[in-house]
């Protein structure tokens, strides 16, 4: 008895099945919001616009590292930050507004 001849569909790769493509696929990058936090620094609340930048750096370190859950935490903290900074920013700014034109005498 002579042995079947191999076939290609016994040899094929795996790289075309969907079981080992689905496990395979890189997750997308998290957002580390890092444009925001550089426009949250020229706001005038200077401690905490300068964690938001670091929270962001933060993110963009551990999803080189591999830490894709801790890049997302960490980048939503960079927002939530950089999001008070602006906020806290406009406020300082309209304050000094108010205070700068109600003293002065016309």
């Amino acid at each position: 008895m002579s042995e079947p001849a191999a076939s290609s569909d016994l040899k094929r790769p795996l790289r075309g099945s969907p079981e080992t493509s689905a496990q395979h696929e890189p997750e997308p990058e998290p957002r580390s919001y890092l444009a925001l936090s550089i426009f949250s620094c020229f706001c005038p609340a200077y401690p905490i616009n300068i964690v938001a930048f670091v929270f962001s750096i933060m993110a963009l370190n551990s999803y080189s590292r591999g830490d894709i859950e801790g890049s997302r935490r960490l980048g939503r903290n960079a927002l939530w930050v950089a999001v008070a900074s602006i906020m806290i920013g406009l406020l300082i700014i309209g304050i000094y507004c108010v205070v700068h034109f109600t003293t002065h005498a016309l």
